[in-house]
């Protein structure tokens, strides 16, 4: 973002599929999630460091310097004679949004829109200081599970940001639905409305497959088997 010297953005950064998963631990979980302008839609604009300060301008982008001197892939003098002034007015305008993305990356925005969705409508997730607690089930993927008064509206978060990962029965009791329930898919970042390489059949009960760069939530659902 504005700290990464070129203003790339995430998308242009990460693959899509990676990004989705990542986007799903950031809406559904338990912190106040914070996105960067036009990052619901996969912005393609730069995102620079610009502010109008008038006779600090000079010192502003001074300080911009020293500010990334913290990290030290921007040292590189190369970058630093090439960074934007933040108070050139074509700075500003390099950054604007163009609102025609959030019909060409549709499927982006219908991402962020549903997560959002969930967040607001599911207890587990809706609720002020709602209990939540995580595990490490994989190299590169993780478990969270949310709890909530009701069982019928826990739900449990996998997120595999590796390669395809070949679970059985994993070792650690908030995998275990609630008392009376079975897990059942509610939702994937894999889904072809958001780009997608489509649903894997998934029977938490049995071996299955969590797919490379993804993120299932699963549900409470019938009685246990």
């Amino acid at each position: 973002m504005a700290n990464s010297g070129t203003g790339a953005r995430l998308a242009g950064r990460a693959a899509p599929a990676r990004i989705r998963a990542l986007t799903a631990l950031l809406l559904l979980g338990p912190q106040t999630p914070m996105l960067f302008q036009g990052q619901e839609c996969a912005a393609s604009p730069p995102f620079f460091y610009f502010a109008d300060l008038g006779e600090l301008d000079r010192a502003v982008a001074e300080g911009r310097v020293e500010f990334l001197a913290q990290f030290p892939s921007l040292t590189d003098p190369g970058l630093i004679t090439r960074l934007p002034r933040p108070a050139d007015p074509a700075t500003f305008r390099r950054c604007r949004l163009d609102w025609r993305e959030a019909e060409t990356h549709a499927a982006v925005l219908a991402l962020h829109r549903d997560l959002l969705r969930l967040r607001r409508t599911v207890p587990c997730f809706a609720a002020p200081a709602a209990p939540a607690d995580g595990g490490v089930i994989g190299p590169e993927a993780l478990l969270l599970r949310f709890f909530a008064a009701a069982a019928a509206d826990e739900r449990l978060l996998l997120v595999n940001l590796g390669r395809d990962l070949a679970l059985g029965s994993i070792p650690d009791p908030l995998f275990a639905p609630p008392a009376g329930f079975a897990w059942a898919l509610d939702w994937s970042s894999e889904s072809p409305a958001y780009g997608g390489a489509g649903l894997r059949p998934l029977d938490p009960h049995r071996q299955f497959t969590l797919g490379a760069n993804s993120a299932v939530l699963l549900a409470p659902a019938g009685a246990a088997p």
